[in-house]
């Protein structure tokens, strides 16, 4: 156990490490943070921020030195990394667990051998391997990027193989997947302590937008059954990666079936909403279980509805607009993340609304969101 007084080592100065910071300081953890960013909302929270590449491996390891206990804020640090940092400190999740989940067709493996369905693919190493690849598939399919994909980066329709532009293929292999005809997208966050002990959060329902997550409402509109087939499919994979810490199943549902499409080791953008609709948030959660504190049983307190606040303009300094009019409605929330630039599509803070139904939190939601713009200074 990691007592308070502590500190904690977050590889990542992003709003996710901010908002991880947040409990770590309220149960009286210090915080370090540890990224290249030039725009690092953690930073502000954090005692220290080590400016360096996630490569820089001396730099890892100086860092490491001032902390107990090691976790990172998304999925595209160095595997190579987390095990030297592992030798000095625990870190968790660990870097087995992100070897999996930061290589796309790891981890489509991974998933396929438990048995879980998913859409499905195949390695892809050439272009002129296309034409046979997607008459075996179908049409249309998904050209997927190893490794390195976010927010909808890194991925291609093809509705025939002459679709796949020439750059997809400068980093080979790729994942090639049959598209899928879902009817809904579901998220599932599940937290592991050391002990083994998993507690999960409701199954979340989301809507995305040019590969970019625009909204979460909770509870989702799915019968008892799929729900409790969903936090089955998200305890499995959980215990078969011996995780300690937060993992984020991203599903499909199909029919009666669920397909997973990704797995995130680490708190997710779905989750914000936890922070005001649940007994405890991903947040905390997640503090808690890397220190090997006790996890808290999670509970839905009211429907409620996350929105993501995306910039529409670049701008090197910014104001936030709106504010005063998005805080007149009732049970809403409103989260800046602090970031000192905007670009199109970047993810700058989000919404959350509580409600007496779903209906209601995302309606809320959504009137709370549309006035906030980022404009400039």
């Amino acid at each position: 156990m990691i007592l308070p007084g502590a500190t904690i080592g977050i590889l990542g100065a992003g709003q996710l490490g901010r908002m991880l910071a947040v409990p770590a300081r309220q149960l009286g953890y210090g915080v370090v943070v540890f990224g290249p960013e030039g725009d690092a909302p953690a930073a502000g929270l954090a005692d220290h921020w080590v400016r360096a590449s996630f490569e820089d491996e001396e730099a890892a390891l100086r860092m490491a030195e001032s902390c107990e206990v090691l976790t990172y804020e998304f999925e595209n640090v160095p595997a190579e990394t987390v095990r030297r940092l592992a030798q000095l400190r625990p870190v968790h999740p660990g870097a087995e667990v992100l070897a999996i989940t930061q290589d796309r067709l790891t981890e489509h493996r991974f998933i396929q051998k438990l048995g879980i369905p998913t859409a499905p693919g195949a390695a892809v190493h050439h272009p002129s391997e296309l034409p046979a690849l997607m008459e075996r598939l179908g049409s249309p399919a998904r050209l997927k990027t190893a490794r390195g994909g976010y927010d909808g980066g890194g991925q291609w329709r093809l509705l025939q193989p002459d679709d796949a532009p020439a750059v997809a293929f400068r980093n080979p292999p790729l994942l090639l997947e049959r598209e899928v005809a879902f009817e809904r997208e579901l998220s599932v966050v599940v937290v592991r302590d050391t002990k083994g002990k998993i507690v999960p959060f409701p199954v979340f329902e989301n809507q995305h937008r040019e590969g970019i997550l625009r909204c979460t409402r909770c509870p989702a509109d799915i019968g008892p059954l799929l729900h409790a087939r969903a936090l089955e499919i998200a305890r499995c994979l959980a215990e078969a990666m011996d995780l300690v810490g937060t993992l984020t199943v991203e599903m499909f549902q199909v029919g009666s079936e669920l397909w997973v499409n990704e797995l995130a080791p680490r708190v997710h953008n779905s989750g914000h909403l936890s922070i005001e609709a649940c007994s405890v948030s991903q947040f905390e959660q997640h503090v808690r279980a890397i220190c090997g504190l006790p996890l808290r049983e999670v509970e839905l307190r009211r429907p409620a509805a996350m929105v993501n606040l995306l910039g529409e303009e670049e701008h090197r300094r910014l104001r936030v607009a709106g504010v005063e009019e998005a805080l007149r409605l009732p049970d809403t929330h409103l989260h800046i993340y602090g970031k000192g630039s905007v670009r199109k599509r970047r993810k700058m803070g989000h919404i959350t609304a509580l409600g007496d139904s779903t209906e209601q939190a995302l309606e809320r939601a959504l009137c709370a969101a549309a006035p906030i713009r980022f404009v400039a200074a």
